[in-house]
């Protein structure tokens, strides 16, 4: 029987083959499919996940955005997060409204984009009348709430920080300027509370400043040799801040402060030189000699600027170069051309009076002994003023050496220049900062950027990232 049975199975085969007809395939049910394939995004996320909590050379950002929006496509997940910062600085006040996102894994939060807008003159040239301050920051609220979607504001935390410029005005009249900008936000719509106006004290801003550069450049893992220092230049004062690594540098108790990170806490170095931002060390130089007068003789600028207006403080001053005693330089005629002698800045008298300067503010401290062995970033007026000086690209930024400055300098002060009347003085001031003010040698390579991965470089995201950490956010 067994035989027999053989023999059919046999014979049925090849009628089969010579027919042409084959068995059908079994069929894959897409349940059968989606099993596996899940498995495999499972697996896959939590191995990155791994990677990026337990190495330490891997910054938690990478692999983060991939896996919230594979998250936010197949499963909805998306949790936006909003803050609104007002920067009220010396020469202006500024506003950006912040939109993050919580991560799937973590609740680390991710930058997705934000507003920046601003409007002139800073607080500080209200002093007299504080009302039209509250109006400036009205302004700027306004902007913010077209930013934000609405079902959001009353979870939106608003701040206001101003910076050197309300730091130097006297404290009463620094107070009527923040009692009416507390009143405007009571009415405001977004979250508050009693410390969401308030004067930032140096120290924060040089801390919130490299917290948001290193951010943005992904460095602030667990390993802090890996982040970068931050120069932040503004009108009134100047920041250095780094990561604390060397024994010299952690001695200076003073001066080490903890810098929260997503990964944890970091020990920084950083100090705020009030009076060396750009605004005050111009008018320092241009006031040098000149008492207080407000129509001023000036060695840093070329005897054809004549009252040149500069505005700093409330305050109105109209800058000439000397009119007698000034160096000339000779161009030789040709064919063409009629020699003659064009006048030029002393440099000597100009650059002496800078560093004198220099000294006078930073003479309570050494330079920073670790700073010259970080990799250094640098933005503010440092990358304004090299973009107009033609040092780097003014959309793209750059790397340029401290020596740069020093011979935009040398150069920048040998040409008349009614257009850029300051900017002698600009390039000089910068290039005796770095090296006798914080220790550089000519030769450090310093990058310049405005904007990393499209986001602004400003103090403002680091106080976001701050305030959201307070209110329980994160």
């Amino acid at each position: 029987m067994a035989n027999n049975e053989l023999r059919k199975r046999k014979v049925k085969e090849y009628n089969e083959k010579a027919t042409g007809r084959k068995r059908k395939p079994k069929q894959v049910s897409s349940s059968s499919i989606q099993t596996p394939l899940l498995c495999l995004i499972i697996s896959g996320t939590v191995l990155t996940t791994f990677l990026i909590l337990y190495t330490d050379q891997i910054p938690w950002y990478i692999g983060s955005k991939m896996v919230d929006d594979l998250a936010k496509r197949f499963l909805g997940y998306y949790k936006p997060v909003h803050a609104v910062i007002l920067d009220a600085g010396s020469t202006g006040s500024r506003v950006l409204a912040y939109t993050f996102h919580k991560s799937y894994f973590g609740n680390n939060l991710v930058l997705d984009k934000e507003l920046f807008e601003y409007n002139k003159p800073g607080l500080s040239s209200f002093a007299a009348e504080p009302a039209k301050a509250v109006q400036k920051i009205a302004e700027l609220l306004e902007l913010a709430k077209k930013e934000i979607p609405k079902e959001y504001w009353n979870k939106t935390p608003l701040v206001l920080k101003a910076t050197a410029g309300l730091r130097i005005l006297p404290e009463e009249q620094a107070d009527n300027l923040l009692n009416g900008i507390r009143e405007l936000f009571k009415k405001s719509p977004f979250l508050t509370d009693e410390n969401s106006v308030e004067i930032m004290d140096g120290t924060d801003e040089g801390i919130f400043s490299w917290f948001t550069v290193n951010f943005l450049l992904n460095r602030l893992n667990s390993n802090p040799a890996n982040t970068v220092a931050a120069l932040d230049l503004g009108g009134g004062s100047t920041q250095v801040t780094f990561a604390a690594l060397t024994p010299a540098s952690l001695q200076d108790k003073e001066n080490i402060h903890k810098a929260i990170a997503p990964t944890g806490s970091i020990p920084v170095f950083t100090y705020s030189y009030l009076g060396l931002g750009l605004k005050a060390a111009q008018k320092a130089v241009i006031s040098y000699n000149n008492g207080d007068k407000l129509n001023v003789t000036c060695e840093c600028v070329n005897t054809i600027i004549k009252d040149k207006k500069f505005h700093y403080h409330g305050d109105d001053y109209y800058v000439s170069g000397p009119q007698d005693d000034y160096p000339v330089s000779k161009r030789i005629g040709d064919d063409l051309t009629v020699g003659e002698d064009i006048p030029v800045v002393n440099l000597a008298k100009c650059s002496k009076i800078i560093e004198n300067y220099i000294h006078e503010i930073s003479s309570k401290r050494r330079p920073p002994e670790e700073l010259p062995s970080k990799t250094i970033f640098a933005f503010s007026y440092y990358y304004d003023k090299a973009s107009q000086a033609g040092l780097i690209d003014f959309y793209k930024g750059g790397q340029v050496k401290v020596e740069d400055f020093k011979k935009q300098a040398e150069r920048t002060c040998h040409e008349a220049n009614v257009e850029q009347p300051f900017i002698c003085m600009d390039m000089t001031f910068i290039w005796l900062l770095l090296e006798k003010g914080f220790g550089l040698s000519l030769d450090t390579k310093i990058y310049l950027y405005k904007k990393i991965g499209g986001h602004e470089i400003s103090w403002a995201l680091g106080a976001a990232y701050d305030v959201l950490r307070k209110t329980n956010v994160i």
